[in-house]
């Protein structure tokens, strides 16, 4: 706490990302560390591995250094990150290396990044590094690059919360020229170095998904700083490419063209549709369905947004992702319509901005919306127009040509004016289309001439007919319009369900359907909350602002019968959109519910497997429990007897046998406990170059000398061909494996060799255990927990040795096999990974 009782300030995170080990990140830690130092700043040295690199010693030499904690752990002594030291220490930073680093067991955290949490969270700035590969979310693509398994991972979340990111670039001759200098590896080291991991093609591979991974989280902090100042303007710090599409059959032809745009300005193409309830008619979920798949396969991300102005929606959009370039398909409509209306293309082009646009035009065409009956808000003001303009053009003709027509005539012409306005109009411009009609014949084409007084009585019932027929005809098309209303606003509603719950069926999760409401519908900001807490528990953000309260929203949709509620802030949504977001909050949920149900689940699989586990093994051990025992006993109680007298080789054979039976027990009691751990998941391997054949001798000097063979005999029959073979392993858990893999061998094959191998093939070592005995039926699962049915090949043991292999083998990222012997036996196939040098 400082001195006014306020926490401090949480530090800042710095980190060096580097493409590849190699690249120099230490190094750039390192100088950033004098140059603080230069400005005056209390720097120290948390945590810094030069791997015996001899420029990064001496750029370490001058800098304070708080002593790391050592670690006994399986008889090894190793070094970790003081965190107490550092915290009493208290610098304004502190040099903390590999952000990656998993901490050996025994330390106050598992991963390293935790500890630099507890050093920010006490107001301490942190410089760090981590490679690319090592980012959770890159994983899998490092593998399939280089084919190496990178077993120390961090959350994507960690390093993008950093308040800095550093790219520490290194073209890949530069970095292979550094490796051949001898300033990353030990000279001997370096051929290998180069023909495997350090391979151009890897190393170019790896610096492009640094640039590419670094370039998204620019884009992500641009957004962030767009939104936070209100920035709507274009800003072309990269190219993005927008398409719009109907769904219609034109929409193919606009997303492809638009992808060959994107690719010659290597831009992101992102494919968006207006759902619109003005009017048009909506399109069906399969046409929007093969859209979205043709998206997918170029590549380009689909959107959806909801507008009646299209040309605004569109824009907004645009803008909203930063789009430098907007492709639209050229309008269907007729060359009168378009007089009338200039249409989406033409509005989108004046209202563009520096958004550049481009009219693509294609060969399928369609007839032109129908025309709305009604309700359109800019034709409001052109039936009133059309109330007066008609009615006194209809006048004009009529005194033109008052020589040639009658009265009948010039009635049915009035006729037809006042059906126009009606039929355009609405009830209102067609009453007073009527009533000026009525004016007008009766003025200029009855007798008397030019005057209002109406001397014939059917004068009066043409001008109440002409009223009645206004008042008829447009009460139907309001009517009409209303209903026509309803189901384009039921079918703009199905629409956005039906988009939803297409997201939620593709495996969309709470904050992705959260994203795709706040995208729909503009918003700043969504959360779904539970409100029957205080203050309301959080389940899912997305966006920049998400209300966290039901006060801080600008929206909020309850899900009926439920303490879930969605909460929006962004521009007030109309009473039809809550009916659709109320619906999708059910989905978010029912997504909520159905994640718990799966956890609860999982806690009871979990619970019923380990009371199976508990049951098998009250089966499977009572009996191999007792004999050895009963064994150890009955030798005891001979050699304790005073009625014999045993000869020195009866004692011997009875000294001999508690042994094997003691030992005996002692195997079966370390499977027990190993698969206790194995069950528990609490095995953390340590892995690091090891021998094989080291590993291999230790697990011979582990066995036991009884049975049938003794020691001398076991090491006789055991013929070892691994050369100077390295894997990277445990070596701990590796000699456990071994050692049960021979004990299993020695038990089946009571004579003949067995034959230990190892070989390396892409990356990956093998290591294999074959023996001569009688090997095994089809349906034998031998890794499987107490897997003897019926006991059929039962010599000894609880079944618990080779189970407990796999799973130390599982835990070191390998796997392990059982494949025939050639001439008759079993080999056991263990496969794990080569080592990699890859610390900086």
């Amino acid at each position: 706490m400082s001195a006014t009782g306020s926490p401090p300030r949480r530090g800042k995170l710095r980190i060096y990302l580097g493409a590849s080990p190699g690249a120099g990140k230490t190094y750039a830690m390192l100088g950033e560390a004098h140059r603080r130092i230069a400005r005056g700043a209390d720097v120290v040295v948390a945590i810094v591995d030069t791997h015996g690199r001899a420029h990064t010693a001496e750029r370490l030499g001058s800098l304070e250094i708080v002593p790391p904690q050592r670690i006994e752990y399986r008889g090894s002594m190793f070094e970790e990150l003081d965190l107490d030291a550092v915290l009493a220490r208290r610098p304004a930073v502190a040099l903390v290396d590999e952000l990656a680093h998993t901490n050996v067991p025994g330390s106050r955290h598992e991963k390293r990044w935790q500890d630099v949490d507890e050093l920010l969270d006490a107001g301490i700035d942190v410089l760090s590094t981590v490679n690319i590969q090592h980012l959770a979310s890159l994983n899998d693509v490092v593998e399939q690059i280089t084919g190496v398994v990178q077993r120390e991972t961090i959350p994507d979340e960690v390093v993008r919360r950093a308040e800095q990111v550093e790219l520490v670039d290194i073209t890949p001759q530069a970095l292979q020229r550094r490796l051949a200098h001898g300033n990353v590896y030990a000279p001997e080291k370096v051929d290998a170095a180069l023909r495997n991991y350090f391979r151009e093609g890897n190393l170019t591979a790896l610096r492009e998904i640094a640039l590419l991974w670094l370039a998204d989280q620019v884009d992500v902090a641009l957004a962030k700083y767009r939104d936070e100042h209100a920035i709507t303007a274009t800003w072309e710090t990269r190219e993005r490419v927008v398409v719009a599409v109907t769904g219609g059959p034109e929409s193919d032809t606009l997303v492809r063209r638009a992808s060959r745009i994107a690719a010659k300005a290597s831009a992101e193409l992102l494919v968006v549709h207006v759902v619109r309830g003005d009017g048009l008619a909506g399109v069906a979920a399969p046409q929007m369905g093969s859209v979205r798949a043709l998206a997918t396969s170029l590549g380009a991300s689909m959107h959806s947004v909801v507008g009646d102005d299209v040309p605004g929606a569109l824009l907004d959009f645009a803008r909203e992702v930063n789009a430098t370039q907007l492709v639209l398909g050229t309008s269907r409509r007729s060359r009168w319509a378009r007089i009338v209306d200039e249409g989406i293309g033409a509005a989108v082009v004046r209202e563009s901005g520096k958004i550049d646009v481009h009219m693509v035009t294609h060969e399928h065409t369609a007839a032109p919306p129908r025309m709305a009956l009604g309700g359109r808000r800019d034709r409001r003001v052109q039936s009133w127009i059309a109330a007066f303009l008609i009615p006194l053009g209809a006048t004009a003709l009529l005194a033109g040509i008052d020589r040639v027509t009658g009265v009948a005539g010039q009635n049915a012409l009035f006729f037809v004016v006042v059906l126009a306005v009606a039929l355009f109009g609405g009830i209102g411009p067609a009453i007073v289309a009527a009533l000026l009609c009525g004016l007008l014949l009766n003025f200029f084409f009855t007798e008397p001439l030019y005057s209002f007084t109406i001397a014939q009585p059917d004068n009066f019932v043409t001008t109440v007919v002409l009223l009645v027929i206004a008042v008829a005809v447009a009460a139907l098309v309001d009517a009409a319009a209303a209903r026509s209303r309803e189901a384009r606003l039921a079918a703009q509603e199905a629409e956005l369900l039906a988009m939803f719950a297409g997201a939620v069926l593709r495996g969309a999760d709470v904050p992705r359907l959260l994203e795709k409401v706040r995208e729909t519908h503009t918003q700043r900001g969504v959360s779904l909350v539970r409100t029957d807490s205080e203050p309301p528990l959080v389940l899912g953000t997305a966006g920049s602002a998400p209300p966290m309260t039901l006060g801080a929203a600008d929206t909020v949709c309850d899900v009926e019968g439920s303490h879930y509620a969605l909460l929006l802030s962004g521009p007030r949504l109309r009473a039809r959109d809550r009916r659709v977001l109320t619906a999708v909050a059910g989905q978010a949920a029912a997504l909520v519910r159905q994640q718990e149900l799966t956890a609860e689940a999982a806690r009871a699989s979990a619970l019923s497997e380990t009371d199976r586990l508990r049951r098998l093994l009250l089966s499977a051990v009572g009996h191999d429990l007792r004999t050895p025992l009963a064994a150890v006993k009955a030798s005891v109680s001979s050699l304790r007897s005073t009625d014999i007298a045993f000869s020195p080789e009866d004692t011997a054979e009875l000294l001999a046998t508690i042994e094997e039976s003691t030992d005996q027990l002692t195997r079966l009691v370390a499977n027990l406990l190993d698969s206790s751990r194995l069950a528990a998941g609490v095995v953390t391997p340590l892995l690091a170059p090891v021998y094989v054949d080291e590993v291999v001798h230790g697990a011979l000097a582990g066995l036991s000398s009884g049975g049938p063979d003794t020691e001398r005999n076991i090491r006789e029959r055991v013929e070892i061909d691994v050369a100077d073979t390295m894997v990277d392993a445990d070596a701990a858990l590796l000699e456990r494996v071994l050692a049960n893999l021979l004990d299993n061998a020695l038990r089946y094959a009571p004579t003949g060799p067995i034959r230990v191998g190892a070989g390396s093939s892409g990356g990956r070592i093998t290591i294999a255990v074959a023996d001569c005995g009688p090997g095994l039926a089809q349906d034998d699962d031998v890794f499987t927990t107490f897997p003897r049915s019926g006991d059929r090949h039962r010599t000894g043991g609880a079944g618990l040795g080779l189970t407990v292999a796999r799973g130390f083998v599982e835990a070191m990222g390998g796997t392990i096999t059982t494949t025939d012997t050639p001439g008759g036996g079993t080999t056991m196939i263990v496969d794990l990974a080569a080592p990699v040098k890859e610390h900086p």
